[in-house]
């Protein structure tokens, strides 16, 4: 099995070509191609996603607008379910200071990751020194009602010992139906709204990892109840252009209204990068500037130790957006890998599932 060290010892950086305008790599719709059929019923199937965001540099850490926030946060955002994973917590809050101070403002996390441990720990480094004020931070709940969201909201503000959270997002939508429980009377969003009056919460948003075509029904419920999100986000990497693909399916709405997204998943927890590594298909720093180069705000990833901290900011560092060769390259390289899914498991297992795994979560 590979591991985040081989990552490093593959992790070359790319020689990066001229600046595209726009990524015309991805694949396009064609009927004659078997594919999973829920993922073209769609009449804007395999739209492009659009041109890569205008991108601002502070030192070595570029920058991009979250949506229409007005926020400026940084390309490569800290993960929070790894951040939970050292022995320690002086270890865990050194990595966050240490991001922090190398110009990652952006910071991930979950009510239920460790079972709030990651919270718990992400709060005793923002505590320190003033951290808070230089982190943009983002917290994710699970419940589905009012009742449940409140109660997660309060826990995970006494967690992270804020007063406030940057962005809130309702977690692993999942299911056709959780749009409709947030959305209808006694829903999550009612408590998130009056969070959000009461200054706890800024912006709302939402994630999930199974289906873009889930996706798009939050979307078209937001819209049923003229509702804006703030933010999504989903799985953006190389194998996905090729199956279910949030790139094509969502990426493209996501980017038209304004909406900030959010990239997870360029690696698959190991197991798109064992995948890539294993049959030489690109290295961890194309795989980093192919998400890049899409029209996101920010690249979420899991960072568990001081080095891979130090891959991800060399990722940033050398970031130039890929051209249309190099992108349809990749995925050239990647559609063989990607056809059936295997790699993307948030998509075809319940592995990463964890309302699934705990329905009590979603109240």
């Amino acid at each position: 099995m590979t591991t985040r060290r081989d990552f490093l010892k593959t992790g070359a950086t790319l020689a990066a070509g001229a600046a595209a305008m726009s990524v015309t790599g991805l694949p396009e719709a064609k009927a004659a191609e078997k594919r999973d059929p829920r993922v073209d019923i769609a009449p804007d199937a395999g739209m492009e996603p659009g041109p890569t965001p205008k991108t601002t540099r502070k030192g070595d850490m570029p920058y991009r607008m979250l949506g229409r926030t007005g926020e400026e946060v940084s390309l490569i955002g800290l993960g929070g379910y790894h951040i939970g994973s050292p022995d320690s917590d002086a270890e865990g809050i050194k990595l966050i200071h240490a991001a922090l101070d190398r110009g990652v403002n952006f910071l991930d996390n979950c009510w239920d990751y460790h079972n709030g441990g990651s919270e718990t720990r992400m709060g005793k480094a923002l505590a320190e020194g003033g951290y808070r004020d230089k982190a943009f931070l983002m917290t994710k709940i699970d419940g589905r009602t009012s009742a449940s969201a409140a109660s997660q909201i309060d826990e995970s503000l006494k967690r992270l010992q804020t007063d406030r959270i940057d962005l809130l997002q309702f977690h692993e939508i999942l299911r056709m139906e959780d749009p409709d429980r947030i959305f209808g009377k006694g829903g999550a969003l009612e408590a998130v709204l009056k969070a959000k009056a009461a200054g706890k919460v800024r912006y709302i948003g939402f994630t999930g990892h199974k289906d873009p075509l889930v996706h798009r029904r939050m979307l078209e419920v937001a819209d049923s109840h003229d509702f804006h999100l703030d933010t999504v986000q989903m799985p953006i990497n190389v194998m996905d252009a090729h199956f279910r693909s949030f790139t094509r399916q969502v990426l493209p709405i996501a980017s038209q209204r304004g909406i900030g997204v959010i990239a997870m998943k360029t690696f698959g927890d190991h197991f798109i990068l064992d995948r890539v590594l294993a049959d030489k298909l690109a290295t961890p720093i194309e795989m980093f500037h192919y998400s890049m180069t899409l029209p996101v705000s920010v690249v979420v990833t899991g960072i568990e130790r001081m080095e891979i901290l130090e891959q991800a900011l060399e990722a940033a560092r050398t970031f130039q957006p890929l051209s249309k060769t190099q992108v349809a390259s990749l995925l050239g390289r990647t559609k063989t890998a990607a056809a059936d899914g295997s790699t993307e498991l948030f998509k075809t297992s319940t592995r990463f599932d964890g309302t699934a795994h705990n329905p009590d979560w979603l109240g």
